[in-house]
């Protein structure tokens, strides 16, 4: 990948769409479609709209007129906005789909296992195990967003447009794959075939209420955006060094297991969202550099599409 770059030039040399501005735009008109095809099924379905609408008004603006705000907002915005997507997820998914998959994914499961394997963890629980793994769950977006912290930190401003591609990519994926398989966990469908709580010791209460407070009204399973997009920042890490490399490597192997340790999702979650990952790895280079192809120019395009063929 390409390093460094001054990023003034860039602004003022560069008008065109990004290729994670085309993406972006893409799934706010599939999303806009969602909500005017589903109009009368969805809660608050105007203002939904019109929060798409103004948000591709504002991103092309951006890209139009540059100003002050430009510098940071083309390369952060795309973090901002898929957040909001995944938000409104909890009032597209019921509206469109009506119904859910648990019990489906939950026979998968037992057809791998021949058990519930968050039931079958119960062997194992211990609270100082489940403290670990709450906060280590807790921290998903904070290590993903990590990366990006310290690319643009380092002012390596090529990476960083990568990798906020590579993250939205991810995160919108997993938005579509829990539109096509929505479900909510096995800590709902199978609550009754638990036989111990999860305890912690100090924080485990009060970072599970948050979470629930964020996330419990979601379905927001198939695949695991947890083990997804752990994937794809460790991986990622290794541009930066090998020490952070091996640290993302050990953060990704515990979310994994907490993922279904701490009954968020089904195993088949988990290998659905790996699986996604990897293929997201293989595409995403493939998929920026025909966006980049298509829309920049001069030494800006020379330079993005060095840094995707080196990815």
């Amino acid at each position: 990948m390409v390093q460094g770059g001054r990023l003034a030039p860039v602004l003022s040399i560069d008008r065109s769409l990004w290729p994670v501005d085309k993406v972006i735009l893409a799934y706010f008109g599939f999303a806009s479609i969602l909500i005017l095809g589903w109009w009368s099924g969805i809660r608050d379905a105007a203002m939904l709209l019109g929060f798409h609408i103004a948000g591709a008004a504002l991103l092309l603006f951006e890209i139009r007129k540059p100003n002050l705000t430009t510098l940071v907002f083309r390369h952060w915005y795309p973090l901002i906005y898929v957040a909001f997507c995944y938000k409104e997820m909890a009032l597209l998914i019921p509206a469109v789909r009506r119904t859910d998959a648990d019990q489906w994914l939950a026979q998968v499961d037992r057809a791998i296992w021949g058990a519930d394997p968050t039931v079958w963890l119960e062997r194992v629980l211990t609270p100082l195990a489940t403290e670990y793994l709450q906060i280590v769950y807790t921290l998903f977006v904070p290590v993903v967003l990590l990366i990006a912290l310290l690319l643009w930190l380092q002012r390596r401003y090529a990476e960083f447009q990568y990798y906020a591609f590579l993250i939205a990519m991810g995160f919108l994926v997993s938005y579509i794959g829990y539109l096509i398989v929505p479900a909510r966990g096995p800590r709902f469908l199978l609550k009754h075939l638990q036989h111990m709580p999860l305890q912690g010791l100090w924080l485990f209460n009060t970072l599970q209420q948050g979470l629930d407070q964020l996330e419990s009204a979601h379905y927001d399973c198939f695949p695991s955006g947890h083990t997804e997009l752990t994937i794809l920042a460790w991986w990622s890490a290794r541009r930066l060094s090998n020490r952070l490399f091996w640290l993302y490597f050990a953060y990704t192997l515990s979310i994994i297991f907490a993922t279904v340790y701490l009954r968020y999702h089904y195993t088949i979650d988990v290998l659905a969202g790996a699986a996604v990952a990897a293929v997201l790895l293989v595409v995403t280079p493939l998929v920026y550099r025909y966006l980049a192809e298509k829309g920049l120019k001069g030494w800006e395009e020379s330079r993005l599409l060095r840094q995707a063929r080196r990815s």
